[in-house]
C-alpha cells in the first residue's frame, strides 16, 4: 500500500535489551514504557511487550473505524456502546523461521455483521495486515 499523503506520523525509539529494554514515543502525550518478555515466553513479565501494544493499538483503531463507518451510514447509535476485544498471538509461522503474529478481533455490543465487515475494510490496521505496507529500513 502506498500513501499519497501523510496526515500524521507517530514516532518511537526502542533501546536497551530489545524485548527487555525501553520504548519511548515522541510528541504529544509521549509514553515511556519498560519492556519485558512475557512469562509465557520465559521472561519476567514485569513490563509491557510489543504484542500488548499492538493489541491495544489495533483495538482502538478498529473501534474508531467502526464508529466512523457507523456514523457515515446513519447507524451512529448502533456502534456507540461497542467494545473491541483483540488477541494478538505470537507463534511459529508456517514456512518461515522465527516468529509470526495472528490476530483475533471480537466485537461486543453490536450485531450488525455488515457494519463490522465495513469497519474491517476501513480500519488502517486491518488494511495493513491484509494488503501489506511499504517498510523503509535504513541506517540513522
Amino acid at each position: 500500500m502506498v500513501l499519497t499523503e501523510k496526515k500524521y506520523t507517530a514516532e518511537a525509539t526502542a533501546e536497551g535489551a530489545g524485548r527487555n529494554g525501553r520504548v519511548v514515543s515522541h510528541g504529544d502525550a509521549a509514553l515511556d514504557l519498560k519492556l519485558a518478555t512475557p512469562k509465557a515466553l520465559g521472561g519476567s513479565g514485569d513490563g509491557q511487550n510489543p504484542e500488548q501494544l499492538f493489541a491495544m493499538g489495533y483495538a482502538s483503531c478498529f473501534l474508531g473505524a467502526l464508529q466512523l463507518v457507523a456514523s457515515k451510514t446513519g447507524k451512529k447509535e448502533a456502534a456507540q456502546n461497542a467494545k473491541i476485544h483483540t488477541a494478538v498471538h505470537l507463534g511459529s509461522p508456517e514456512g518461515f523461521e522465527g516468529f509470526g503474529i495472528g490476530v483475533d478481533i471480537k466485537v461486543e455490543g453490536l450485531d450488525d455483521t455488515e457494519l463490522i465487515k465495513a469497519a474491517h475494510e476501513f480500519c488502517p490496521y486491518s488494511r495493513a495486515l491484509r494488503n501489506g505496507v511499504i517498510v523503509n529500513v535504513s541506517k540513522a
